[in-house]
């Protein structure tokens, strides 16, 4: 009996092993569709009767969004190119403090000038402080900061990876921002990596945008960054330096939007939806990812059929760093195409901006992608501005962009088996009744 015992009990634990394995492996799979097309509330909602441009819609998406309404002055900055120089010629201008917050921040040649630039204006008196989220610069290690901390500079992970921080491993900060003095901010789709500026083996330089901000809205900014600083840090940021911001009436107008996960509809999933729903010309969508919900689908769709709205969504081609969520859209996107939305990939690069302009008056930039895990688990940040002159300069890009893009049509997606076991697996994530 003893040596029976003895000879079964490999093949009984293997067969444990292999158990707890697949059930792993079941309870990951689960979560990521749970992060890609988790529950969301209906967002049902009737649209204000009021030109978009009046003083009435503006103070009706600032109170939905909970964003004060400020004045700034917005440059637009393309490319790693045209970001990264004027990024650093602000920390090298900084004279009080410097305020940053990235999801990503990867070793490199780009890092190195970055963090270079904060120890020197450190080691002079300036208060530098870094917030970097543990998930999204995984490969970055600790001792990378060493020198921005000899220096007097402060750096701090969100959500860091430890025992007691699991339960909070879902939720990130994929915010991008850099305050300069409380007076200058940037904010866009970028963050500190050599794939912005440099080709790597993967394909050339990432496509992206972010836009320098002067002016009141800064204030938002240093609030958002202020909120991550206190939940990294337990410090509350406090002082001149932190809130020099200026007054600026002659400014656009605009309003800082933040998203912080609280288990429903956050307010960035708010002001997409209310722009969607109001929009009366047109709709212009730029996005890595594009995973809408059903009620953004709904949206995007009755805006086309029932309004005549044009909708054109420009979304990352063969370049895309993560190939699974391509063939993931195709049942959203075959059903916009069929309504008659305009859906384009971009063809020469990685496409990682994230725009959106409606009825070439209003503009949300920011870091929020067009998908359920920006929506709904991330910390977040947008800008939404009312200027046309503005949107202007966005609308030209997305124009430029779409000659280097391939507009798709329900051919190109190629065979609707895909998208037919997608709807059985997914189930009602990705149903939507015409």
């Amino acid at each position: 009996m003893h040596s029976e015992k003895q000879t079964k009990s490999p093949c009984t634990a293997s067969r444990a092993l292999a158990a707890l394995g697949l059930g792993a492996a079941a309870l990951y799979a689960s979560k990521v569709l749970i992060n890609i097309f988790g529950p969301q509330p209906p967002f049902a909602m009737q649209a204000l009767d009021a030109p978009l441009d009046s003083d009435e819609f503006a103070q009706f998406l600032s109170i939905l969004t909970d964003g004060t309404r400020r004045r700034s002055r917005l440059h637009r900055l393309k490319n790693g190119d045209e970001f990264y120089p004027a990024e650093l010629d602000a920390i090298q201008s900084a004279r009080h403090a410097i305020n940053m917050e990235f999801y990503e921040f990867s070793p490199g040649k780009i890092s190195r000038r970055i963090l270079d630039a904060l120890s020197e204006r450190a080691r002079a008196g300036v208060e530098v402080r870094l917030i970097v989220d543990a998930i999204g610069s995984l490969r970055t290690c600790n001792s990378y900061f060493n020198g921005l901390r000899a220096a007097g500079g402060k750096m701090r992970w969100y959500h860091p990876l430890r025992w007691n921080t699991w339960s909070e491993l879902n939720q990130r900060t994929h915010r991008k921002l850099i305050v300069i003095d409380g007076h200058t901010g940037f904010i866009g789709g970028a963050g500190i990596a050599d794939h912005w500026l440099y080709p790597t083996k993967s394909g050339p330089p990432w496509r992206d945008t972010v836009f320098r901000v002067d002016g009141e809205a800064v204030a938002g900014l240093i609030s958002t960054f202020a909120e991550n600083w206190l939940e990294s840090s337990g410090e509350i940021l406090s002082g001149p330096k932190e809130f020099a911001f200026h007054a600026m009436p002659q400014g656009a107008e605009s309003f800082v939007v933040t998203s912080t996960p609280r288990g429903g509809g956050t307010q960035a999933r708010v002001l997409f939806q209310a722009l969607i729903k109001s929009a009366r010309k047109s709709i212009r969508i730029t996005t890595p990812y594009f995973l809408p919900d059903r009620s953004a689908r709904r949206a995007l769709i009755e805006a086309v059929r029932l309004r005549g709205v044009q909708v054109q969504i420009l979304t990352a081609g063969p370049f895309i760093d993560h190939p699974i969520i391509h063939k993931l859209s195709r049942p959203a996107t075959r059903r916009l195409i069929r309504a008659g939305a305009e859906v384009y990939d971009y063809l020469p690069a990685m496409i990682h901006a994230k725009l959106m302009t409606i009825d070439s008056q209003w503009s949300v930039v920011g870091s929020t992608n067009f998908d359920h895990r920006s929506f709904a688990l991330n910390d977040e940040v947008n800008l939404a501005i009312l200027d046309p002159g503005l949107a202007a300069i966005i609308e030209s890009d997305f124009v430029a962009d779409l000659q280097h893009s391939r507009r798709l049509s329900e051919s190109t997606l190629g065979h609707r088996g895909i998208d037919s076991i997608l709807d059985r697996v997914l189930g009602h994530a990705l149903r939507y009744e015409s």
